[in-house]
């Protein structure tokens, strides 16, 4: 059976936007509703910069469409300051700061690693032995929390289900099979990041889905891309998902605003592998 194909932005909210993607007069406070209906997904960006509040997560999660979902990128904290070592009340105050509140539309978890942070298997292993994998294993976590979140702690779960996590590496010490091996070992998604070249591009599914962010091919952040590139990448993605994985795509070349129509390409391109929602 075929998996599902969700396509969208990373993040929503950019001025240079308005007027071009965003139309004339819409008001800042519906651009997350007009891009979520014309996008299946969206990466929460502003997550990885400081701790969101529930009453944010809550918001997004009413005011988008049923069967949206978005992916959630993890804490810089813990990434680029902690570099993934003592981490165990950073995630805790992660997973208690509110993206349970997002119920089912809690997609994968991004961790993006900052280019200073090379292949260490044992750093790995640890930091993903560490992540919970079902909404009821991250209340429990988030539960562990420290006063950075005390008093405004969302742990309700009322289904559990499975949190995917996805990790892109910015480092060219992460070209090695044992790096592969160890996110397969784990079920752990390898993100296929286009950065113009500037970072690897390691074109591999290491888990049951497959996670993809497009920085721009010839422009990091800025260029668009062409019919021809477009065409390219969905083959690739139909590939992965008439194989069985769900795919998650993002555009993420914002700059010049060539991600959302970017996305609104490659989603006519799937759209007959996207969610029926």
């Amino acid at each position: 059976m075929p998996g599902t194909v969700r396509i969208g932005i990373s993040g929503w909210t950019y001025a240079p936007w308005r007027k071009v993607f965003y139309p004339e007069g819409l008001r800042h406070k519906d651009e997350l509703e007009y891009a979520a209906s014309r996008m299946t997904s969206i990466e929460i960006n502003g997550s990885f910069y400081s701790l969101q509040r529930p009453e944010s997560y809550q918001s997004w999660r009413e005011r988008t469409p049923d069967g949206f979902v978005f992916a959630v990128k993890g804490g810089r904290f813990i990434t680029h300051m902690k570099k993934l070592a003592d981490v165990d009340a950073p995630l805790a105050n992660f997973f208690a700061s509110g993206p349970l509140a997002l119920g089912d539309k809690l997609g994968p978890v991004l961790w993006q690693l900052p280019p200073t942070l090379g292949f260490d298997a044992e750093r790995l292993a640890d930091f993903f032995g560490k992540l919970p994998r079902t909404t009821r294993a991250a209340a429990e976590l988030g539960g562990r929390h420290d006063e950075r979140v005390a008093g405004r702690a969302y742990l309700d779960v009322t289904s559990d289900h499975e949190i995917r996590h996805a990790v892109e590496v910015r480092h060219d010490t992460f070209l090695a099979p044992e790096f592969l091996a160890l996110l397969r070992q784990h079920g752990i998604g390898l993100v296929v990041a286009d950065t113009a070249g500037k970072w690897p591009l390691i074109r591999e599914v290491t888990a049951d889905f497959a996670y993809v962010r497009l920085h721009g091919d010839t422009e990091l952040y800025a260029s668009g891309y062409s019919d021809a590139a477009l065409d390219e990448w969905a083959t690739l993605l139909r590939g992965w998902a008439e194989g069985g994985r769900d795919v998650y795509a993002y555009f993420d070349n914002d700059m010049k605003v060539r991600a959302p129509f970017d996305a609104m390409g490659l989603i006519e391109r799937l759209a007959d592998l996207g969610p029926d929602t």
